[in-house]
Protein backbone atom coordinates (compact mmCIF):
# COMPACT_ATOMS: atom_id res chain seq x y z
CA UNK A 1 0.00 0.00 0.00
CA UNK A 2 2.61 2.84 -1.42
CA UNK A 3 2.11 5.94 0.11
CA UNK A 4 1.49 8.50 -3.34
CA UNK A 5 0.95 12.11 -3.55
CA UNK A 6 -1.03 14.25 -6.55
CA UNK A 7 -2.55 17.21 -7.63
CA UNK A 8 -5.36 18.11 -6.08
CA UNK A 9 -7.58 21.62 -6.90
CA UNK A 10 -6.01 23.31 -3.74
CA UNK A 11 -3.12 21.91 -3.54
CA UNK A 12 -0.93 18.22 -2.59
CA UNK A 13 -3.47 15.44 -2.21
CA UNK A 14 -1.89 12.47 -0.10
CA UNK A 15 -3.63 8.60 -0.72
CA UNK A 16 -2.70 5.34 -0.38
CA UNK A 17 -2.68 3.22 -3.88
CA UNK A 18 -2.85 -0.59 -4.08
CA UNK A 19 -2.51 -1.57 -8.12
CA UNK A 20 -3.89 -3.99 -9.72
CA UNK A 21 -1.85 -7.38 -11.11
CA UNK A 22 -3.50 -6.73 -14.68
CA UNK A 23 -3.42 -3.79 -17.01
CA UNK A 24 -7.10 -4.41 -17.14
CA UNK A 25 -7.71 -4.31 -13.30
CA UNK A 26 -10.97 -2.25 -13.13
CA UNK A 27 -10.59 0.51 -10.28
CA UNK A 28 -11.89 1.87 -6.91
CA UNK A 29 -12.09 5.21 -5.39
CA UNK A 30 -12.85 4.71 -1.58
CA UNK A 31 -13.96 7.87 0.24
CA UNK A 32 -13.86 8.93 3.74
CA UNK A 33 -16.11 10.44 6.63
CA UNK A 34 -16.29 14.21 7.57
CA UNK A 35 -13.43 15.72 8.30
CA UNK A 36 -15.18 18.06 10.62
CA UNK A 37 -15.90 14.77 13.02
CA UNK A 38 -12.08 13.56 12.19
CA UNK A 39 -12.88 11.20 9.02
CA UNK A 40 -9.71 10.19 7.68
CA UNK A 41 -8.55 7.30 5.21
CA UNK A 42 -7.31 5.50 7.72
CA UNK A 43 -10.86 5.16 9.04
CA UNK A 44 -11.38 1.51 10.12
CA UNK A 45 -14.23 1.02 7.73
CA UNK A 46 -12.45 2.83 4.66
CA UNK A 47 -9.50 0.29 5.30
CA UNK A 48 -12.26 -2.53 5.21
CA UNK A 49 -13.44 -1.57 2.06
CA UNK A 50 -10.30 -0.55 0.39
CA UNK A 51 -8.90 -4.23 1.51
CA UNK A 52 -12.06 -5.84 -0.05
CA UNK A 53 -11.27 -4.28 -3.39
CA UNK A 54 -7.58 -4.78 -3.23
CA UNK A 55 -8.25 -8.59 -2.53
CA UNK A 56 -10.50 -8.88 -5.65
CA UNK A 57 -7.46 -7.32 -8.02
CA UNK A 58 -9.18 -4.12 -7.97
CA UNK A 59 -6.28 -1.00 -8.36
CA UNK A 60 -7.72 1.03 -5.51
CA UNK A 61 -6.87 4.44 -3.95
CA UNK A 62 -8.19 5.71 -0.69
CA UNK A 63 -7.17 9.52 0.24
CA UNK A 64 -7.32 12.32 2.42
CA UNK A 65 -9.67 15.12 1.29
CA UNK A 66 -8.36 18.63 1.37
CA UNK A 67 -7.12 19.86 5.16
CA UNK A 68 -6.75 15.97 6.38
CA UNK A 69 -3.62 14.84 6.98
CA UNK A 70 -0.46 15.88 4.84
CA UNK A 71 -3.36 16.47 2.45
CA UNK A 72 -3.36 20.29 1.39
CA UNK A 73 -6.18 23.34 1.92
CA UNK A 74 -9.24 23.46 4.14
CA UNK A 75 -12.56 22.02 4.60
CA UNK A 76 -15.01 23.39 2.23
CA UNK A 77 -18.38 22.01 3.20
CA UNK A 78 -18.79 19.92 0.51
CA UNK A 79 -18.24 21.44 -2.50
CA UNK A 80 -14.42 20.96 -2.62
CA UNK A 81 -14.08 17.69 -1.53
CA UNK A 82 -16.41 16.74 -4.38
CA UNK A 83 -13.25 18.60 -6.62
CA UNK A 84 -10.88 16.82 -4.73
CA UNK A 85 -12.25 13.50 -5.46
CA UNK A 86 -12.75 14.26 -8.98
CA UNK A 87 -9.23 14.61 -9.65
CA UNK A 88 -8.41 11.15 -7.50
CA UNK A 89 -10.48 9.65 -9.73
CA UNK A 90 -8.57 11.60 -12.90
CA UNK A 91 -5.23 10.42 -11.20
CA UNK A 92 -6.79 6.90 -10.73
CA UNK A 93 -7.19 6.72 -14.41
CA UNK A 94 -4.57 8.13 -15.50
CA UNK A 95 -2.54 5.14 -14.48
CA UNK A 96 -5.09 2.90 -15.37
CA UNK A 97 -6.06 3.74 -18.87
CA UNK A 98 -7.19 0.31 -19.65
CA UNK A 99 -9.44 -0.39 -16.52
CA UNK A 100 -12.29 -2.69 -17.33
CA UNK A 101 -14.47 -0.99 -15.11
CA UNK A 102 -14.96 1.69 -12.32
CA UNK A 103 -16.33 1.88 -9.17
CA UNK A 104 -16.54 4.15 -6.00
CA UNK A 105 -17.52 3.79 -2.28
CA UNK A 106 -17.83 5.49 0.56
CA UNK A 107 -18.58 6.14 3.61
CA UNK A 108 -21.28 8.47 5.70
CA UNK A 109 -19.85 12.10 4.40
CA UNK A 110 -17.78 10.04 1.78
CA UNK A 111 -20.79 8.27 0.79
CA UNK A 112 -22.38 11.81 -0.39
CA UNK A 113 -19.41 12.82 -2.01
CA UNK A 114 -19.32 9.76 -4.42
CA UNK A 115 -23.16 9.75 -4.87
CA UNK A 116 -22.41 13.19 -6.31
CA UNK A 117 -19.40 11.77 -8.45
CA UNK A 118 -21.42 9.07 -9.21
CA UNK A 119 -23.81 11.86 -11.60
CA UNK A 120 -20.83 13.62 -12.84
CA UNK A 121 -19.13 10.72 -14.21
CA UNK A 122 -20.86 8.85 -16.74
CA UNK A 123 -18.03 5.95 -16.55
CA UNK A 124 -18.28 4.99 -13.11
CA UNK A 125 -20.11 1.51 -13.37
CA UNK A 126 -21.52 0.71 -9.80
CA UNK A 127 -20.87 2.11 -6.05
CA UNK A 128 -21.04 0.90 -2.48
CA UNK A 129 -22.15 3.60 -0.20
CA UNK A 130 -22.01 2.75 3.44
CA UNK A 131 -24.67 4.67 6.32
CA UNK A 132 -25.06 7.57 3.88
CA UNK A 133 -26.86 10.85 5.48
CA UNK A 134 -30.04 10.98 4.33
CA UNK A 135 -31.76 12.63 7.43
CA UNK A 136 -28.76 15.65 6.94
CA UNK A 137 -27.75 16.14 3.59
CA UNK A 138 -29.39 16.77 0.23
CA UNK A 139 -29.43 13.29 -1.87
CA UNK A 140 -32.28 15.15 -4.25
CA UNK A 141 -29.40 15.43 -7.05
CA UNK A 142 -29.56 11.48 -7.67
CA UNK A 143 -32.69 12.23 -10.26
CA UNK A 144 -32.20 9.72 -11.80
CA UNK A 145 -29.61 7.61 -10.31
CA UNK A 146 -27.37 6.80 -13.00
CA UNK A 147 -26.38 2.91 -12.06
CA UNK A 148 -26.85 0.27 -9.66
CA UNK A 149 -25.22 -0.47 -6.38
CA UNK A 150 -24.91 -1.88 -2.66
CA UNK A 151 -26.04 0.36 0.27
CA UNK A 152 -24.98 -0.70 3.54
CA UNK A 153 -26.62 0.76 7.28
CA UNK A 154 -26.61 0.25 10.38
CA UNK A 155 -29.77 -0.85 12.35
CA UNK A 156 -28.96 1.14 15.54
CA UNK A 157 -27.57 3.81 13.85
CA UNK A 158 -27.25 6.93 16.16
CA UNK A 159 -26.52 9.94 13.62
CA UNK A 160 -28.19 8.71 10.87
CA UNK A 161 -31.48 6.73 11.59
CA UNK A 162 -32.31 3.87 9.22
CA UNK A 163 -35.65 5.26 8.12
CA UNK A 164 -33.95 7.85 6.38
CA UNK A 165 -31.73 5.63 4.55
CA UNK A 166 -34.83 3.28 3.93
CA UNK A 167 -36.73 6.39 2.44
CA UNK A 168 -33.80 7.12 0.13
CA UNK A 169 -33.20 3.18 -0.98
CA UNK A 170 -37.34 3.55 -1.82
CA UNK A 171 -37.16 6.38 -3.59
CA UNK A 172 -34.12 5.49 -6.06
CA UNK A 173 -35.56 1.55 -6.28
CA UNK A 174 -38.49 3.35 -7.85
CA UNK A 175 -36.07 4.22 -10.92
CA UNK A 176 -36.66 1.69 -13.97
CA UNK A 177 -33.71 -0.51 -14.19
CA UNK A 178 -31.73 0.52 -11.17
CA UNK A 179 -31.39 -2.22 -8.68
CA UNK A 180 -30.36 -1.49 -4.89
CA UNK A 181 -29.00 -3.95 -3.09
CA UNK A 182 -30.10 -2.61 0.68
CA UNK A 183 -28.85 -4.51 3.18
CA UNK A 184 -29.04 -3.55 7.19
CA UNK A 185 -26.50 -4.83 9.50
CA UNK A 186 -28.21 -5.71 12.65
CA UNK A 187 -27.20 -4.07 16.02
CA UNK A 188 -24.52 -1.82 14.08
CA UNK A 189 -23.84 1.37 14.89
CA UNK A 190 -23.01 4.34 12.39
CA UNK A 191 -19.37 3.09 12.70
CA UNK A 192 -20.13 -0.43 12.63
CA UNK A 193 -18.26 -1.23 15.94
CA UNK A 194 -18.95 -4.09 16.83
CA UNK A 195 -19.93 -5.19 12.66
CA UNK A 196 -17.02 -4.62 11.10
CA UNK A 197 -16.61 -8.13 10.28
CA UNK A 198 -20.08 -8.46 8.73
CA UNK A 199 -20.02 -5.38 6.72
CA UNK A 200 -16.21 -6.62 5.45
CA UNK A 201 -18.57 -9.93 4.22
CA UNK A 202 -21.70 -7.97 3.04
CA UNK A 203 -18.91 -6.14 0.75
CA UNK A 204 -17.54 -9.21 -0.37
CA UNK A 205 -20.18 -11.09 -1.28
CA UNK A 206 -21.61 -8.01 -3.36
CA UNK A 207 -18.25 -7.64 -5.46
CA UNK A 208 -17.91 -11.38 -6.05
CA UNK A 209 -21.67 -11.28 -7.70
CA UNK A 210 -20.53 -8.53 -9.35
CA UNK A 211 -17.89 -9.16 -10.74
CA UNK A 212 -19.25 -12.90 -11.48
CA UNK A 213 -22.52 -11.94 -13.08
CA UNK A 214 -22.72 -8.28 -13.45
CA UNK A 215 -25.81 -8.65 -15.83
CA UNK A 216 -27.85 -10.01 -12.71
CA UNK A 217 -26.86 -7.10 -10.82
CA UNK A 218 -28.36 -4.41 -12.90
CA UNK A 219 -24.79 -4.03 -14.35
CA UNK A 220 -23.21 -3.62 -17.67
CA UNK A 221 -19.38 -3.53 -17.22
CA UNK A 222 -17.03 -4.43 -19.82
CA UNK A 223 -15.22 -7.85 -20.19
Amino acid sequence: MPEVLFNGPAGRLEGRYSPGKSPTAPIALILHPSPQHGGTMNNKVVFSVYQSFMERDFATLRFNFRGVGRSQGSYDKGEGELADATSALDWLQSINAHARSVWVAGFSFGAWIGMQLLMRRPEIDSFISIAPPANMLDFSFLAPCPTSGLILQGEDDEIVPEPSVQKLVTKLGFQRGIRIDYRVLKGADHFFTDATDQLTADVGSYLDQALFNPASMGLAMAS
